[in-house]
């Protein structure tokens, strides 16, 4: 059959994650390449319990269809989480989502007309880009440092594009891991309302946070309803239970409710009670502090070794949280070209190029530090370095 695909999959290119995740099943592979959680960290005995509970309680209820917008009593916890977070929202600002990769699909199905450009970050999350392309979207990009996006360079890009939308993740940045100020986000904020585009603030790390001192959300400046905020428990419960939520102004979230209703009518009854339990009957607190402590103590792991054992000229990032580091190559490293060597040494990273709109990025790679012991970090830096070493021309 000779399938006449739309048009707008041209643009969505394939995640070099999923091909490289395919080398996680070699025997010995050491894995820095999926944005995994620890499954070690997983509260599996109390999802057990909640689950249990929900369908002993509530069973047909929870079997049954449910609307759009969430289970009301896991809405109403979520509010209350914003309050924590900094946001003041009701139930009627927020909608719970299948996970937060679809709260940014539908903000493209409800924003973006084809030709419509969206500002992101350089680099930025390579889900986000293809959730964004698929909507053939015109992508332009805002420089950033080792503050996160430059909001001082950030007004001359936006005259230039005239951007619908700028997408951001403030905390611990995937890929990069590193956070805006309190003084970037709110001239974000103010940049951006002025020109008159709107934010999606894409927040699924920002509890990680192992170092320093919470920092409000950009969404806690917004007085005008132009900050889109979306997060999940992915990260912070488990991402079995696909469950995230954005918050937006009502008239916005309307839209999204429709947008939802064509996509999966609601996001899973069954999960959605689960969730609601387990964070009602048990100490989710306790739990996010002990995925830090986890989570801490694998990046200094890292850090050490790649002080250690890295060759002269690269260079990586230091974030305060979250799951991820950012390693630059020196000049004519190509981490595209260094991957079969890495898979043939059995460790896996992911490229840089993915993490950009234009393909660009060569000399970078990301490194995940979640999902790896501190044993398989020691030996897969080490593998990671003599590799980098070949490709770089230089002794380790």
């Amino acid at each position: 059959m000779d399938y006449r695909f739309a048009r707008r999959m041209e643009q969505v290119r394939p995640s070099t994650i999923r091909q490289i995740l395919k080398a996680t099943e070699q025997p010995e592979m050491i894995s820095f390449a999926g944005g995994l959680p620890a499954p070690e960290c997983f509260p599996v005995a109390e999802i057990a319990q909640s689950a249990q509970r929900v369908l002993a309680e509530a069973g047909a209820a929870a079997l049954q269809y449910a609307v759009t917008e969430g289970y009301g009593p896991l809405r109403e916890k979520l509010v209350a989480e914003m309050a924590v977070r900094g946001v003041s929202c009701a139930t009627e600002n927020l909608l719970v989502t299948t996970g937060s990769q679809q709260a940014l699909d539908l903000i493209g199905k409800v924003f973006l007309d084809p030709g419509d450009c969206i500002l992101m970050e350089a680099p930025t999350y390579l889900a986000a880009i293809q959730a964004f392309q698929a909507y053939e979207a015109r992508f332009a990009t805002a420089p950033t440092d080792e503050l996160g996006l430059d909001a001082d360079r950030l007004e001359e890009v936006l005259r230039r594009e005239r951007p619908k939308l700028l997408y951001t993740i403030p905390n611990f940045q995937n890929p990069t891991g590193v956070t805006q100020s309190s003084e970037r986000r709110r001239r974000i904020y103010e940049l951006a309302a002025r020109y008159g585009v709107l934010i999606v603030e894409d927040d699924p790390y920002g509890k990680l946070r192992y170092a320093g001192v919470d920092l409000p959300p950009i969404k806690s400046y917004d007085r005008e309803g132009i900050v889109l905020y979306v997060s999940t428990v992915s990260k912070t419960v488990t991402p079995g239970l696909r469950t995230g939520w954005i918050v937006a102004a009502e008239s916005a979230l309307q839209k999204l409710v429709v947008a939802k209703q064509s996509a999966d009518l609601h996001t899973s009854n069954l999960d959605q009670r689960i969730v609601d339990r387990y964070l009602a009957d048990f100490d989710n607190a306790a739990h996010v502090q002990r995925i830090r402590d986890a989570y801490g103590a694998r990046y200094t792991r890292m850090n050490e070794c790649l002080t250690k054992f890295m060759p002269e000229g690269f260079r990586w990032t230091h974030p305060d949280g979250g799951m991820f580091l950012w390693v630059t190559c020196p000049e004519g490293v190509d981490t595209q070209e260094m991957m079969p060597a890495a898979v043939e040494r059995k460790v896996l990273f992911v490229p840089g190029r993915d993490f950009f709109p234009d393909g660009s990025g060569h000399r970078h790679l990301r490194l995940n530090f979640s999902n790896a012991s501190e044993a398989a970090i020691r030996t897969g830096i080490e593998r990671l370095a003599e590799v980098a070493a070949l490709y770089a021309g230089v002794k380790v």
